[in-house]
């Protein structure tokens, strides 16, 4: 009787186990041929600018907080390095691959961009020496892994992570209408963080944006072919000519690279669903970038949801080549029509001023104290543990400022209006 239940069981065991490996057999896993590991990449891209000292520069920023750490790599693309010395005076391109880590494709066009930027590779058709003159007016930065340590868990195995390290969705972590829930929200796939910034990836960002200030901002995606403009959390578009010229340059980009079948409008209204405490919407809402832009460069709809892989990116080297050619090209349309999309008058008021604007004073805080952080290399941990209090503190210093500054202004009035007045003649 024992022997047939161990037998029994035997059977049952091995059935299962069948079972799951022709379940996981329906899974792509990733083809290591066509992609790099994420340290290969960045090692790459590394060397990529240690060959081109006259074209870039790279700068990778590393945080925390509560026992999670993080680290950005950031390029910064500039024709003659040498004439560098104020960044406002040129057309500036904020550029973020990878935020989500299972959208592989989008890193590897990041290195596309670079080395045709490096010149190391070539767009065909392209005419150098116009694009040139072009480049010449822009700095260019470009983030090629947003979502470093989400990647690593994809690569470890967990094909559909799209979250950060510590479960986050990085593009659920901003401020504009941040931890408004929808009724089809799923806290897996959508997990908003504790507050907006909570994690360190948002908060390099933020501080890159600010200090950066850039014209045009491209957030890159995978999933599905689409460009997208403000706003994530409304079904609607911006009113007025800011809103025409982000439609015009995206109809224009439609027609020419993306053979007129991708979907153009707000992510909120073109997507099926709202999309709140988004990089895009923060862009526009409050770095006031003129052009905040949120591309999907691939998606295969005939994929199963748990087929992830394949779901969000090429598997074959032909559909592989196509997506970073065509996107490649897209990306060098927007560099040379770009600059001259804004209107002329308030393009060259902008690009004077350096887009004065309003920053809340949380804002101003968390960049500057995350600024202290880097320069001194200390694990203060001020954001976790003390920005509230610090925050309050400072208001309230400002509070009494005011009520002293009020008091001693109406002392001085006072004492005028009772001192005695004195007749210039003797009596």
């Amino acid at each position: 009787m024992a022997s047939l239940l161990s037998l029994f069981c035997f059977f049952i065991f091995a059935s299962l186990s069948l079972a799951n490996a022709k379940s996981n057999s329906t899974f792509t896993p990733i083809n290591r041929d066509l992609y790099h590991s994420s340290a290969d990449l960045l090692e790459q891209i590394k060397a990529l600018v240690h060959r081109h000292p006259d074209k870039f520069t790279v700068e990778t920023t590393k945080t925390g907080n509560k026992g999670y750490k993080a680290e950005i790599t950031v390029v910064t693309y500039c024709r003659g390095r040498k004439e560098e010395n104020d960044d406002k005076s040129k057309f500036r391109i904020l550029l973020s691959f990878g935020q989500h880590g299972r959208e592989l494709i989008t890193t590897e066009l990041a290195f596309r961009i670079l080395s045709i930027l490096s010149e190391e590779q070539f767009l065909p058709d392209l005419d150098v020496a116009s694009l040139n003159k072009t480049l010449d007016k822009l700095i260019i930065k470009v983030v090629p892994m947003e979502n470093l340590n989400g990647r690593k868990l994809v690569e470890e195995g967990d094909l559909c992570e799209r979250r950060n390290g510590r479960g986050v969705d990085l593009n659920r972590n901003w401020s504009v209408d941040w931890g408004k829930k929808e009724k089809d929200y799923d806290p897996y796939e959508e997990n908003p963080g504790t507050g907006p910034f909570s994690e360190p990836e948002t908060q390099i960002m933020r501080k890159l944006a600010l200090t950066f200030d850039p014209h045009i901002w491209i957030n890159v995606h995978s999933g599905m072919e689409a460009l997208f403009m403000p706003y994530d959390h409304r079904n609607i578009t911006p009113d007025g000519a800011p809103s025409e010229q982000m439609r015009s340059l995206l109809n224009k980009l439609n027609n020419v690279h993306c053979h007129k079948h991708c979907m153009i409008g707000s992510g909120g209204g073109s997507v099926g669903y709202l999309a709140h405490g988004t990089a895009t919407d923060f862009m526009y809402d409050i770095v006031k970038v003129p052009m905040a832009f949120t591309f999907e460069i691939y998606g295969d709809e005939a994929a199963s949801s748990k087929d992830c892989f394949k779901m969000f990116n090429p598997v074959d080297l032909t559909t592989f080549n196509r997506v970073l050619n065509d996107w490649s090209s897209a990306f060098f349309t927007i560099f040379k029509l770009g600059p001259f999309q804004l209107d002329g008058n308030s393009s060259k008021a902008m690009i004077a001023s350096g887009f004065d604007k309003f920053v809340s004073i949380d804002e101003y805080l968390d960049g500057y104290l995350m600024e202290r952080r880097n320069r001194y290399g200390k694990k203060m941990e001020v954001l976790d543990v003390g920005m509230q209090e610090i925050r309050t503190y400072f208001r309230l210093f400002l509070l009494s400022s005011v009520l002293l500054l009020f008091m001693f202004c109406s002392r001085i009035a006072k004492s005028k209006s009772s001192r005695p007045i004195v007749s210039a003649l003797p009596i």
